[in-house]
């Protein structure tokens, strides 16, 4: 198993013993805590926590809560054998994070670990001593319900990731339909706007959904931005003979072409929405059109793994062999094309970051 979902850590740790007692994993802070409930298959975990030392007792313990997006983030983060600060994972949000660290440490396939610190000053390198780090060992697992700490040789870099920071959108229906959710709808623009800037990276052009042209970002309209299709009838000879695929294209949130013969994904951003409207809308298209290779792709919040899935996976849409692209891969990949200059990345490069749904259910 290369890749964890939150279901996966859910799993692990409801394999723990009923009603026992778990240590932090920082000796110098004295917590304990107990779990008091676990919902299947990815969360929540409600939790006790006291500090003896503090003179607080199990009576006056007040249940906490470990979300499912907490338990995702995490899981998105673990890699083989790599170690992961859970502080700088959750950037000192999230008040359990401690809790979901000492509970996974006590299950087979997690260690604790204190890796090098690589510090660089001035153009010098220095190795100091290394913080608390967690690691996920699946080939190499423990004795469980005890935690097990793993003597590593290697350096951790204090280099932090980009962050993804997004231009302010004005979204021209919002003072016009009370009914509309804004931060729903504000994320899910976030995501064209990646889409399209990634798009430009990789050659494409970016077919945007005809009722979100309007939106302003960086004082410009979507349908406006570099890169963008205004007329798919006009602009795209690939779909241009082909009326009926022009109409179920016309609010599909994002498709790329490229060199106006190939189309490598058709694209269904789906924040607020059902799944199910977006795979319809794709399959639209596909029968619109003779057979044709692209990918068909949902875009959703990584939490929304299993209801991709679920959804995907029904027999009226496994002709499109869909592939699931978790907003934390689509904001990686944003983030790695605004680093760097990359240069001669084919289409295939998406591949590493699809995660294709069939394939995962055969």
């Amino acid at each position: 198993m290369g890749k964890l979902t939150a279901a996966n850590l859910v799993h692990e740790i409801g394999m723990l013993p009923n009603n026992a007692i778990f240590n932090y994993v920082y000796g110098k802070t004295p917590t304990l805590v107990k779990i008091i409930n676990i919902v299947r298959p990815q969360g929540p975990i409600v939790v006790q926590r006291i500090r003896p030392d503090k003179g607080e007792t199990w009576k006056d313990a007040k249940n906490e809560s470990i979300s499912v997006p907490m338990i995702w983030r995490l899981a998105n983060a673990l890699a083989p054998d790599h170690p992961v600060s859970i502080e700088r994972i959750f950037a000192g949000s999230y008040n359990t994070r401690s809790a979901l660290e000492a509970l996974l440490a006590h299950t087979p396939q997690f260690y604790y670990c204190y890796p090098g610190r690589l510090e660089s000053i001035s153009s010098r390198n220095k190795v100091k001593a290394g913080h608390k780090h967690l690691m996920w060992c699946p080939d190499n697992p423990h004795e469980p319900n005890i935690m097990v700490k793993a003597e590593v040789n290697m350096v951790i870099s204090e280099v932090p990731n980009t962050d993804i920071v997004y231009d302010s959108l004005v979204l021209p229906d919002e003072k016009h339909s009370p009914k509309l959710d804004i931060d729903m709808k504000r994320r899910h623009s976030q995501m064209q706007v990646a889409l399209i800037e990634i798009g430009q990276c990789l050659g494409f052009k970016t077919w945007v959904a005809q009722n979100d042209k309007g939106i302003i970002y960086k004082n410009q309209k979507l349908g406006e931005m570099e890169g963008v299709i205004g007329s798919l009838g006009k602009e795209e000879n690939l779909i241009a003979s082909f009326h009926e695929a022009q109409k179920a294209a016309l609010l599909i949130d994002c498709i790329w072409f490229k060199n106006g013969r190939l189309m490598p994904a058709v694209m269904e951003v789906e924040h607020s929405t059902g799944v199910t409207s977006g795979l319809t809308r794709m399959k639209g298209l596909q029968d619109a059109l003779p057979p044709f290779p692209t990918r068909y792709v949902i875009i959703a919040p990584d939490e929304d793994r299993e209801k991709v899935f679920r959804e995907a996976s029904r027999p009226q849409f496994q002709s499109l062999n869909a592939r699931f692209f978790p907003y934390s891969a689509v904001e990686e990949m944003y983030a790695l094309f605004k680093r760097r200059n990359i240069k001669g990345v084919t289409e295939e490069f998406l591949d590493s970051y699809m995660e294709p749904i069939l394939a995962q259910l055969a």
